[in-house]
């Protein structure tokens, strides 16, 4: 069975837009990669002494959804299908009890993910915004989390987008493809599924 991604968009981010990423997405991993607005009960995640949501909480929550008719999205049906990746898009600051923050986080080899733009972004930064940047930012980001969602490590070459990113500029220099180890790898894990 092919693996599908879908794209749940609880950001501020127009599914216009989201569907370039989308596209480019499908492009880098040849699979089906479907967008949609979807909501999280962000204020659960929250914590007040950090001001900073807790990622773990919001992965925890959107394996946990059940179907939604404001948005469409059945849940239950997506999640409990191997074959599906759910990756949710968030504006808020995010964060692991043992980092100061994260761009991401995801189930390795599972079937969820969260990525948010609040660092993504220049403004979090004081720079004049670019919303190409943010975009290309965003893409990587997600192809990375996604990435771990099939089982890829982080991977020690420069460009390859699994390489860990602890700043925004470590992501401005690496590419939205992967190195061809872990293409390879990605590749094996496709078809084993």
């Amino acid at each position: 069975m092919t693996p599908a991604v879908h794209i749940l968009n609880a950001s501020s981010l127009p599914l216009a837009e989201l569907e370039s990423v989308a596209e480019t997405i499908r492009q880098l991993l040849r699979i089906p990669v479907s967008v949609e607005q979807h909501r999280l009960e962000l204020e659960r995640a929250y914590d007040s002494s950090r001001i900073q949501y807790n990622s773990s909480v919001l992965l925890a929550q959107l394996l946990s959804t059940q179907s939604n008719p404001t948005t469409g999205f059945a849940g239950r049906e997506l999640h409990s299908r191997p074959d599906r990746k759910l990756i949710a898009i968030v504006d808020v600051d995010l964060y692991i009890p043992v980092l100061t923050f994260v761009f991401g986080e995801a189930q390795l080899e599972g079937t969820a993910a969260i990525v948010s733009t609040h660092r993504l972004s220049n403004a979090f930064y004081g720079v004049e915004e670019n919303r190409s940047l943010l975009l290309e930012r965003l893409t990587k980001e997600l192809v990375h989390e996604l990435g771990h969602t099939f089982g890829l490590f982080h991977c020690k070459q420069f460009e390859c987008v699994m390489r860990s990113s602890t700043y925004v500029e470590e992501i401005d220099l690496k590419k939205a493809e992967m190195c061809k180890n872990c293409s390879r790898i990605l590749l094996e894990k496709l078809h084993d599924g």
